[in-house]
């Protein structure tokens, strides 16, 4: 899970541009393998160039050097005489490993591979992909593709696609592994007024990935909404860090289809059979704030909803109808999506009582009844906008005589104004209605014909909200004020493994649970019936035999199961007939012997299931549901990637259909539910301190209303990949509550330093709010008053593994200050690092500042990174001094000589 670094060219210095910028707003462009052939690839990229008007320099490239229109037109890209930015290719697969040697020694900084022929067809073409790749790295040379449409960018004039036309100029950055999916959506984006900033088709995504295009999107200011179709993900940390960067500033919508490249392998364990590639993929995207659709019209739609003035807040659904079939229709396919219909508040419905006819529904759907007019639609809809228990609303019309459909959409668009709430529309028919259709089109209300793809959209616009709220967690690893028993852990898993064991006993399994404070069951290894009768009696009968081998999964199955043994006799019978009827059935299995377990009896409970498994793409997982034997079966869990939080915890147990089981529940009383989320949480410890587990099964996991026991438990293990950063086996970098310090200042004030977090936001606003005018201007470089929300958004969230943000705060009067903060972002480059550092006025000199940059340096030294730079003021005096005295090198900017550059080497260089 180790992120690659990519390679970069550029020396060590703060940049203006981004590293591919030379692949998306190239000065220069060359098409090889252009041609004159009707209807040939390299005839259409000429043309497609030429009509979209590119202003750069426009050359060909044509080996037999025949004559291109009246393009300069060349045999070799050696032989333009200037230095070419983007050569775009598009000859035969076994020409292109040379082509790319003469890209290199021309300067050629970025290509796009059009040909096919590669990895897609077969090893010997995954060969030549290599080989390519390995190319234009050793010349510094960035690679989009091969097997790709090629690339647009409108706002420049940019068509480097062999598709039919070019696309509209908009807002709208488009990244897809699919060639016609790309083709189709600006095929239907043209008569529709859609636009695009960039179009970027990545075919095999050999070198350039979704991650790093996903940078270059979130700093591209014509790029307001990210769309991606996705067939497969190379580097899931790199793909996780920028796509929750991205969904942090904009909303990203994405379509998923077929499995990842590397699938799950095959699991030894009830979780990992209950778990798939996608399940996976799932809880990565809720966790990166992003919506997966199943279409295109689907993302089209809800890019049109969520894009415009709507801003979703929940998933509860009120709908508005004039015909109870439609209503009805509705209401059924919210409630297959999970879609609760609104409970109307009383004083609701206390006006639809005074504004209604007497016979509407008096609930929710509100039907109107079939003589509704255009009164009665307005009021409804007033009132459900009004009405805090609704979080959307949909309104249905079916044309009736006594109804004027044009009307009532002119009311609808009137009553909407300001409102924040999410409504969409469904006028039934077609004839009739055309006209409210084209009303809603213009107002941008999403209207459909029929309830359910009505129903859908909502569904999908109340998922972007329960997502971002998803996204804003960031829990550390160990979330518990009690601390797990590190040491006596790993001591667990390395003895297995230093005897060459990858599954653990059950004592093992428990112990390690015990270590992280799971309750257990009281567990011993039997080896003789007369062992097996003293377990009994020491633990207290009744108790429960299981088989004990690491190569039976399904102990049930086996016949190596018995339960609620009440007598020594019994229990010494027992041992010899699990012995007898597992080898009979396994005769394969490895028999350490028979566990002898306490058994557990709660007339209220109920069997759950935890386990972890491991991902190949996205790491650890984390599974909650229903458990006992039968688990397989039910097929009731929810997924999510570590670490957990209470929030995130939460959110799984909702998710599940057995959480209906867990509140009162005919004569049982309801669960504790927080011992269900506290080992949810220690499991997640697990997962983030024990890079070691692979897999891990508890169950059952036995919960009633006084507290949860892990009554079963198989852990498999793996040695470490060497040279595995910390947390590096995890798509999401856990809060580092590691870096926390406790710290006195010169006047000794005890203070805490530690990273920031998304909850800070309210913090930092009063923070910078307090700032006086002159650091508010140094630190901001404008006259800034206090942050907006997306300024707000982008300083608290931080994504740790590319960014690192601290705080000073002290305790007054039982509420936090903060006295000051710093930061980094990592660069495009992926060596170096921006900083930026302000301390609250009456704390300067106090030595906040000098704790926060000391701290902030050896953070990005530990990670690797090169440089620190940054942007001071000129007339900054107080500022340009103390970096100096950290060592930082001062220079002058080439772009504004009101601003000095500040270098600090991180790295100490080979001799």
């Amino acid at each position: 899970m180790a992120t690659r670094k990519p390679f970069r060219s550029a020396p060590p210095q703060l940049k203006e541009q981004h590293y591919l910028t030379a692949l998306f707003e190239p000065a220069s462009v060359a098409i090889i393998g252009a041609s004159e052939r009707p209807n040939s690839v390299g005839a259409i990229l000429v043309r497609n160039m030429q009509e979209a008007g590119y202003r750069g320099a426009l050359f060909a490239i044509n080996p037999a050097h025949e004559r291109i229109g009246d393009l300069p037109t060349y045999a070799s890209i050696e032989d333009v005489p200037q230095r070419v930015d983007l050569v775009v290719i598009a000859t035969r697969a076994a020409t292109v490993p040379g082509i790319m040697e003469a890209c290199g020694r021309a300067g050629v900084r970025a290509a796009v591979v059009i040909s096919a022929g590669f990895s897609e067809s077969g090893p010997a073409g995954a060969e030549l992909e290599r080989v390519v790749v390995t190319i234009a790295r050793q010349h510094h040379i960035r690679l989009i593709g091969p097997n790709c449409l090629g690339i647009m960018r409108p706002d420049i004039n940019l068509n480097a696609t062999f598709a039919r036309g070019n696309a509209n100029p908009g807002s709208i950055g488009l990244i897809s592994q699919s060639g016609a999916v790309c083709a189709a959506m600006l095929d239907w984006a043209r008569p529709n007024n859609v636009g695009f900033s960039s179009v970027i088709s990545i075919g095999s995504s050999s070198d350039v990935d979704f991650g790093e295009i996903l940078d270059f999107l979130i700093a591209d200011p014509k790029t307001e909404n990210i769309f991606l179709y996705i067939e497969g993900i190379r580097n899931a940390r790199s793909f996780m860090s920028a796509l929750r960067a991205a969904a942090r500033v904009k909303p990203v919508l994405l379509i998923k289809v077929g499995r990842y490249l590397a699938g799950s392998r095959a699991a030894q364990s009830h979780t990992g059979s209950l778990v798939g590639a996608d399940d996976v993929f799932d809880a990565a995207l809720r966790r990166a704030g992003v919506v997966r659709l199943q279409t295109l019209g689907q993302m089209l739609a809800t890019a049109r909803a969520l894009f415009s003035h709507f801003r979703p807040r929940g998933n509860r659904l009120a709908i508005i109808t004039n015909g109870g079939g439609p209503g009805a229709m509705a209401a059924d396919r919210a409630a297959s999506l999970d879609i609760p219909l609104a409970a109307l508040s009383t004083h609701t419905i206390d006006i639809l009582n005074q504004t209604m006819l007497p016979n509407w529904s008096h609930g929710n759907p509100i039907d109107i009844v079939g003589d509704a007019g255009t009164e009665h639609y307005r009021a409804a809809l007033a009132a459900c906008l009004a009405d805090e228990h609704v979080d959307g609303i949909l309104v249905l019309l079916a044309p009736q005589a006594m109804t004027d459909a044009f009307d009532v959409a002119n009311a609808v668009v009137a009553t909407l104004g300001l409102a924040q709430k999410p409504v969409v529309t469904c006028w039934m028919g077609e004839e009739q209605v055309e006209s409210s259709r084209r009303l809603f089109e213009q107002a941008g209300v999403p209207t459909f014909r029929t309830p359910e793809p009505a129903v859908e959209l909502f569904a999908q616009i109340s998922a972007y909200y329960r997502n971002q709220q998803l996204l804003m967690q960031t829990p550390p690893s160990i979330a518990h004020p009690v601390q797990p028993r590190l040491d006596e852990a790993r001591t667990i898993i390395e003895s297995a493994l230093a005897e060459q064991r990858t599954v653990l006993n059950e004592l093992e399994a428990k112990a390690l649970l015990a270590a992280f404070h799971i309750p257990i069951s009281k567990t011993g290894i039997a080896h003789t019936p007369a062992e097996a009768r003293a377990l009994a009696e020491q633990f207290g009968l009744p108790v429960a035999m299981k088989i004990a081998s690491p190569d039976i999964i399904h102990k049930t199955d086996s016949g190596g199961v018995r339960l609620n043994l009440r007598s020594l006799q019994s229990v010494h019978d027992a041992w010899q007939e699990i012995q007898n009827e597992v080898r009979l059935n396994r005769p394969d299995a490895v028999i350490h012997g028979v566990s002898i377990e306490a058994m557990v009896s709660k007339a209220n409970g109920r069997e759950l299931m935890v386990g972890v498994t491991r991902d190949e793409t996205f790491g650890p997982t984390i599974v909650f549901g229903a458990g006992g034997p039968a688990v397989e079966v039910h097929r009731d869990r929810a997924v999510a990637l570590p670490p957990l939080n209470h929030f995130l915890a939460a959110d799984m147990i909702r998710s599940t259909r057995v959480f209906r089981l867990l509140g009162e529940f005919r004569h049982m009383p309801p669960v504790d539910m927080a011992a269900i989320e506290t080992i949810l949480l220690r499991v997640s410890e697990m997962v983030c301190e024990l890079p070691w587990i692979r897999e891990l099964d508890i169950n059952p996991l036995i919960v009633d209303e006084h507290g949860a026991v892990a009554v079963d438990a198989r852990i498999v293990v793996e040695n470490l990949p060497p040279g595995l950063e910390r947390y590096g086996h995890m798509a999401i970098h856990p809060y580092p509550s590691h870096l926390v310090a406790q710290l006195v200042l010169r006047d000794g004030t005890h203070v805490t330093l530690r990273p920031l977090r998304p909850e800070d936001a309210e913090l930092e606003q009063e923070f910078v709010r307090d700032l006086s005018a002159e650091s508010k201007y140094f630190r901001f470089m404008n006259t800034v008053r206090e942050l907006t929300q997306s300024m707000l958004a982008r300083l608290t969230q931080i994504d740790y593994d590319r960014d690192m943000a601290f705080i000073v705060v002290r305790q007054n009067n039982g509420v936090e200050e903060e006295l000051g903060v710093c930061r980094y972002a990592t660069n495009p480059d992926g060596v170096s690092c921006e900083f930026a550092l302000v301390v609250a006025d009456a704390w300067q000199n106090h030595g906040v500042g000098r704790h926060l940059m000391t701290t902030l340096i050896e953070v990005a030294r530990a990670k690797g990174l090169k440089y620190m730079v940054g942007q001071i003021l000129s007339q900054n005096d107080r500022m340009l001094a103390f970096v100096a005295g950290l060592g930082f090198v001062l220079s002058g900017s080439p772009d504004d000589p009101g601003v000095k550059r500040a270098v600090l080497q991180l790295q100490v260089p080979p001799l």
